[in-house]
């Protein structure tokens, strides 16, 4: 693929995504949506791909929303039923990527930035990285950011984010203490423990992971009684799809093979 604004890679079985935006701060435009889209299409139909990492360019931030001194062309057609959201090209699931996504967060990740957090799988950061939602300070109402970070968050938290703008940049470690993120690094170590995870997780059955991955988002969007009646369709169509050997040969020696 031609990249512009995104550089991709494919190593064993892991596909690493690093936004190439550093000057703008990975802030996104229309062309980094576009190769975004494109990037998660690949992802999805390439069976070599088992995981993923997303992670960002430059020191200063992992992504700070929209570039405001770039036009959307999705959010300013003149037709107004024509209009898009820039989440249906950046965000995992709205491309039907059930392949799991890990981000590795450093420095600044703000606003638009949560259409890739709201719907990784596991979030780790920097000791440095902050994140916040700069819309009301701005006159601009928080909405889809913040409905999608409920999912990950207490109410509390995410109000507090929502409503206080520019006032309010939660720590690491907060983010540690509130679940938004699984695990909190050096700078240096950030890369390389993001990798880490996305191999280990690369190494299993994809076909069992992707389905794992796929009935714990689906649960979301129903109550726990259809969430469990749902998911045992899950075991049906997924267990078995694929040959599964017990070895006590650790992880790094998978025992599956596709029939």
């Amino acid at each position: 693929m031609e990249l512009e604004t995104l550089l991709y890679r494919l190593d064993g079985h892991v596909a690493t995504i690093t936004l190439n935006r550093p000057d703008r701060l990975n802030s996104f435009n229309q062309r980094m949506c576009e190769e975004f889209s494109r990037v998660w299409q690949h992802v999805r139909l390439d069976d070599e791909v088992h995981a993923v990492v997303v992670r960002a360019a430059g020191e200063r931030a992992f992504c700070t929303g929209v570039d405001t001194d770039d036009t959307l062309e999705m959010v300013s057609r003149r037709n107004l039923w024509s209009r898009e959201d820039p989440s249906s090209y950046l965000s995992p699931k709205a491309n039907q990527v059930w392949k799991p996504v890990i981000c590795a967060v450093h420095g600044m990740a703000a606003g638009g930035a949560f259409y890739l957090l709201n719907e990784a799988d596991i979030i780790i950061c920097s000791e440095d990285a902050t994140f916040f939602d700069p819309h009301v300070s701005y006159g601009l109402a928080a909405v889809l950011e913040p409905v999608g970070l409920a999912a990950r968050m207490p109410l509390g938290e995410v109000l507090r984010i929502a409503l206080m703008g520019l006032n309010e940049r939660v720590s690491a470690s907060r983010a540690m203490q509130v679940g938004l993120v699984s695990e909190v690094t050096a700078r240096e170590e950030l890369w390389p423990r993001a990798d880490e995870i996305a191999h280990q997780i690369a190494a299993n059955a994809p076909l069992a992971v992707q389905g794992t991955v796929k009935a714990i988002w689906d649960s979301l969007d129903v109550g726990r009684t259809d969430a469990i009646r749902n998911g045992v369709h899950y075991t049906q169509l997924g267990n078995g799809v694929e040959t599964v050997k017990v070895s006590r040969g650790g992880a790094d020696k998978p025992q599956w093979r596709l029939r």
